[in-house]
C-alpha cells in the first residue's frame, strides 16, 4: 500500500490494525473501499487506530479485553467477530472471553450477553479448526 502522503498517524494506526486484526484482513477493507467509504477507513486508521490503539499505557490485549465488553454492550456483531479474532491475536483467552461476557450479562443483560455468546462460540470454533489445521 502506498502510504505516501500519510501522516504518521495513520502509519502507526495502519501498523497497529494490521497486527491486532491482520494484514489480509486490513488490506481487504481498504481495496473494497469506494469513493464513499475511502475516507471512514483512512479516518478510523488514522485516529481509532493511529491516535488511540497505537498509543503507549495500555497493551493491545488490553485493548482487546475493553473493546469486547464495548462492543458486546453495544450490540455491534460485525464488529464483535473482528475484535474477537483480534482478542484472540492478541492473547485474550478462551476462558477470558467468557468472564468479559458474563460481567457483560450482569451490567447489559442478557440479551447483549447471549448474542455475544452465540458470536464468539462461532468464532472460538472457526479459530479451534484454524489451529487443528496447523
Amino acid at each position: 500500500m502506498d502510504t505516501s502522503g500519510k501522516s504518521d498517524s495513520w502509519k502507526r494506526g495502519y501498523e497497529a490494525r494490521s497486527k491486532v486484526l491482520g494484514e489480509e484482513y486490513v488490506q481487504n477493507a481498504f481495496n473494497s473501499a469506494d469513493d464513499f467509504t475511502r475516507d471512514l477507513q483512512d479516518y478510523v486508521t488514522e485516529h481509532a487506530w493511529g491516535a488511540t490503539w497505537a498509543r503507549p499505557g495500555l497493551e493491545f490485549k488490553t485493548r482487546s479485553i475493553i473493546n469486547l465488553a464495548m462492543i458486546s454492550a453495544l450490540n455491534r456483531p460485525h464488529e464483535l467477530e473482528i475484535h474477537l479474532r483480534g482478542a484472540l491475536r492478541n492473547g485474550v483467552t478462551r476462558d477470558e472471553i467468557k468472564e468479559i461476557l458474563l460481567q457483560v450479562a450482569v451490567y447489559c443483560g442478557a440479551p447483549a450477553a447471549l448474542d455475544s455468546f452465540r458470536i464468539a462460540r462461532r468464532i472460538l470454533a472457526e479459530h479451534d479448526a484454524k489451529q487443528a489445521g496447523s
